[in-house]
């Protein structure tokens, strides 16, 4: 069976190009649905999403990011389809932070890159063209990994790996996605897939170790294994960027930025909209409102960072006056 060609969305002009009736329909339940559940976090989203999907004709959809960006999914994927909603801003301060950095000459390492969002944009003029390496585990994502780095120019790299403590390999679970893991697996089952510690790529020469770095980790629930497997990377100008999820009450990952790492701890405060430093967790208690979603952290000891990050907030304050 040939392939279709896959629908054309331009999220500035909102224009859907190369659709049937039907996905036109689709379409619009699906931004519409985004919408309504924005107000609940997105909470059922996913779940509604996909369960369209399966009565849609099996093509990708290509969404313009930006004119130099662009990110191809499966049509009607339930995690990426909130892109249809012009409104959506995925990771608010992960984008906060992207974008204020556009002018700094850093490297993004996007660990668990799922099909390569972070990479594509970071990658592209309007956030500064950077290099970029998108580090995805699971084989199925990478072949989506692979196919959004050839349709933009092959501009940043790709590897099939986990990131973890230490080099070695690993048993990949998970039936979603946007949320296979390498934790708590057992010997048995899943796919079985190579691990890397970040310090990995300092020793093989794919970081030097004078850069400055923005190295997300979303690697569901092997955070502190892979802050564990960076600590050099991580001594000089660098920012881990890890995911909290919304139902740890315990706050693990920046517990342990806080109480076991050198690092600064810095939160997204959406009342201030600005980057706190952190020095201790109430502050999650309040921000973390919804069980559901993930909520990202800062960590770095890099005083050009802290400066940067300084004067972004800065830039928030004015903003707000």
């Amino acid at each position: 069976m040939i392939a279709l060609p896959p629908i054309q969305f331009d999220r500035t002009t909102g224009v859907l190009d190369g659709a049937n009736a039907w996905e036109r329909l689709a379409a619009l339940a699906l931004s519409s649905g985004s919408k309504v559940a924005s107000a609940f976090s997105h909470r059922g989203y996913n779940s509604c999403a996909n369960l369209l999907r399966r009565t849609l004709p099996e093509r990708d959809i290509s969404v313009k990011l930006n004119p130099d960006a662009t990110f191809e999914f499966p049509y009607g994927d339930g995690y990426w389809s909130k892109l249809l909603n012009r409104a959506y801003c995925y990771e608010g301060e992960l984008e906060l932070l992207f974008r204020h950095s556009a002018d700094v000459d850093y490297t993004l390492i996007d660990c668990g890159a799922n099909f390569g969002y972070w990479s594509v944009l970071v990658s592209s003029a309007p956030y500064g063209s950077h290099d970029a390496i998108a580090i995805e585990p699971s084989s199925q994502n990478f072949a989506k990994l692979k196919n959004n780095a050839d349709i933009n120019g092959n501009r940043f790299e790709i590897m099939n790996s986990a990131i973890g403590a230490v080099r070695g390999t690993a048993r990949l679970s998970g039936t979603k996605h946007e949320a296979f893991s390498i934790s708590g697996t057992s010997g048995r089952g899943g796919e079985e897939v190579p691990v890397i510690a970040l310090d990995n790529l300092l020793d093989d020469g794919t970081l030097s170790g004078g850069g400055k770095y923005l190295i997300k980790l979303d690697v569901e629930g092997v955070e502190v294994d892979a802050i564990k497997g960076g600590t050099r990377l991580l001594q000089g100008d660098s920012v881990v960027l890890c995911e909290e999820h919304g139902n740890d009450s315990n706050h693990t990952v920046s517990r342990y930025i806080l109480e076991h790492t050198p690092l600064k701890l810095i939160v997204y405060d959406p009342l201030s909209n600005r980057l706190e430093t952190a020095t201790e967790l109430s502050i999650l208690d309040r921000i973390k409102v919804s069980s559901h979603v993930g909520y990202n952290v800062f960590g770095t000891a890099s005083a050009f960072w802290q400066d940067r990050i300084d004067a972004l907030n800065a830039s928030a304050t004015r903003r707000m006056q």
